[in-house]
């Protein structure tokens, strides 16, 4: 038996999850802007039929916004990734085998539900995550993931499918007329950069690109795209990866509200960021062994002096201590900073990852003060999950930072601060 994979993806997913708590952005052009509220990153249905694509600034789009009411709300991740983790969990009772593929898609292996009626089962599921969380979902359903991803691109384009396409229920003729329909550039790894190449070629649609010779395009391209045409064909060859790979690298990094001169304010962002990406680094339970530490200047403004340096600092054994990451950043800060720079942006990389059970100790090692800084960071992590990010903090972070990035249309943290939690009056 054949496998049956499914990819639920949210629709406009930081618009929808603005919509549940403000209903009156319901039916309204809405776009979500990104950090410092620069580009647009997320835009509703009526956005997108006005022509406004994706990562414009919005400065170019004042006028239009203007003219058609288009409400710009700041980016509010906290509240997208809570509304995700309350998707992702809803999803997981579908199926034993979930792939979470990003913060608005998931993939589930239905292998087995058949006797339910696939169509009817992810009916299912987009009516509980609607009921439960007011969020709408499209469902597409097919044997490879290659296919699962076209087929939620039919369920969001085609309104006779009801937001839930599955190929299977289409027999091979009326399957290969449905392809015949979608530019070659909507196949998951193929995009605007390579569909001109596969134009050349006479290849312009998926069904031409399914019919294409595997070896030729291996040949020309990639084996990556040669399993591709496979995967259309129906033959899996990408798996469902149930657990996520941690990270090899942590990158922690923002544009600042308003350009910064001094070492001390740099000091500030960079310490901060540091700790971000200390708090991951935690949470995958690993440890570095090496930070990286760049800021730059504006690179946009052509006419001002410009500086963008960057230094990788070792660090005397690896750790997750948020302290000793701060002062190994810190340390780099000093090399590279260069006084007469107006700087918008700074950043940390944290790298030479491992986990920590695989750290060894050295002659140099003191486990008295080592298990004190395990204990120290648990102590803080729970005290900022209990009570809220930014509860504890170290001093070098300041206290009301002036460079803090701009989020000046932001919503309400509904979900995950209490006093944001809309209260409802009756009578």
């Amino acid at each position: 038996m054949s496998a049956n994979i499914a990819l639920i993806d949210c629709n406009n997913f930081y618009v929808s999850c603005e919509r549940v708590f403000n209903p009156r952005l319901e039916g309204r052009p809405v776009v979500v802007l990104s950090n410092n509220d620069g580009c647009v990153v997320a835009r509703s249905n009526e956005v997108k039929a006005l022509g406004v694509g994706m990562a414009v600034p919005w400065f170019q789009i004042r006028a239009l916004a203007e003219q058609h009411d288009i409400v710009a709300l700041s980016s509010n991740y906290a509240l997208y990734a809570d509304m995700s983790n309350r998707v992702m969990a809803i999803l997981s009772s579908f199926s034993p085998s979930q792939e979470v593929y990003s913060i608005d898609e998931c993939f589930l292996d239905l292998s087995g539900f058949e006797h339910l009626g696939l169509t009817r089962y992810a009916q299912t599921m987009r009516h509980r995550i609607r009921r439960q969380l007011g969020l709408p979902v499209c469902v597409g359903i097919a044997t490879s993931k290659t296919l699962a991803k076209l087929a939620n691109h039919v369920a969001k384009k085609r309104a006779a499918f009801d937001s839930v396409c599955d190929f299977g229920a289409l027999d091979s003729g009326d399957l290969d007329r449905l392809l015949g329909d979608i530019e070659v550039g909507e196949v998951w790894g193929v995009g605007r950069r390579l569909a001109p190449k596969l134009g050349d070629m006479g290849i312009r649609t998926v069904l031409d690109l399914k019919r294409a010779s595997p070896a030729r395009i291996r040949q020309r391209f990639s084996i990556v795209l040669e399993r591709t045409v496979e995967e259309l064909n129906g033959v899996p060859r990408l798996s469902l990866e149930e657990v996520t790979a941690p990270n090899q690298q942590i990158i922690s990094s923002r544009s600042f509200g308003m350009p910064v001169l001094g070492l001390a304010e740099l000091q500030q962002a960079v310490q901060t960021y540091t700790v971000r990406a200390a708090l991951k680094l935690r949470r995958q339970n690993a440890l570095a062994g090496a930070i990286h530490v760049f800021i730059r200047t504006n690179p946009f403004k052509e006419n001002a002096p410009q500086y963008s340096p960057s230094i990788t600092v070792p660090l005397a054994s690896p750790t997750s201590d948020s302290i000793a990451l701060s002062h190994g950043a810190l340390q780099g800060l000093k090399t590279i900073y260069r006084p007469g720079f107006a700087y918008t942006k700074a950043g940390v990389m944290l790298s030479e990852l491992i986990p920590a059970s695989r750290r060894a100790l050295t002659l140099f090692d003191d486990p008295a003060q080592l298990a004190r800084s395990t204990g120290l960071m648990q102590a803080l992590d729970r005290i900022n999950q209990t009570f809220g990010q930014g509860t504890i903090k170290l001093a070098g972070e300041g206290l009301t930072p002036h460079w803090h990035t701009k989020s000046e249309r932001k919503s309400p943290c509904y979900t995950t601060r209490l006093s944001d939690v809309v209260v409802a009056q009756a009578g």
